[in-house]
């Protein structure tokens, strides 16, 4: 076995090892940012309402709760890993919002957008969105849970 197949071997068996960080060090990172957003828009939706006004969203107070809601709840779903999938597609839309009202004066070209924190959130929601929590989540937990307690379907031959 030549030494190339024998590290790419000792690196893939590494990396399966740990690949339960990428997702939970993702989770950790957005969560704890949206918590912290959606408390502080929860406690001033006054400001919020007026700026989505300023922004012409529709229903600017409706919206201020909903997105203050999506967020803070949102955050703490993503952390613990439940409903991980609905909660970054939610919070997904927020930031194609975000981009589309507050920040597109701003975006010239691909590089304003590429480097935008709103589009690399979008692009952290989207990667959890398809590619699910990781092992360490309650999505996993329920999921085997849910798997063990299934009757193999009997045969009827």
């Amino acid at each position: 076995m030549s030494l190339f197949v024998r590290i790419r071997e000792l690196v893939d068996s590494i990396t399966r090892r740990v690949a339960f960080l990428g997702p939970i060090l993702a989770r950790l990172c957005v969560g704890i940012t949206f918590i912290g957003t959606g408390w502080g828009k929860l406690h001033s939706l006054d400001n919020v309402t007026k700026f989505f006004t300023e922004l012409h969203i529709p229903a600017p107070a409706l919206q201020a709760a909903f997105v203050s809601g999506v967020e803070f709840f949102g955050g703490i779903l993503i952390i613990l890993g439940l409903l991980t999938r609905l909660s970054s597609v939610m919070l997904a839309a927020t930031m194609v919002v975000a981009i589309l009202t507050a920040k597109l004066a701003d975006i010239h070209d691909v590089n304003d957008l590429a480097s935008s924190t709103e589009f690399a959130y979008l692009a952290i929601f989207a990667w959890l969105a398809v590619a699910g929590p990781g092992a360490l989540s309650l999505d996993a937990l329920i999921g085997r849970f849910v798997h063990s307690r299934e009757v193999p379907a009997r045969s009827h031959g």
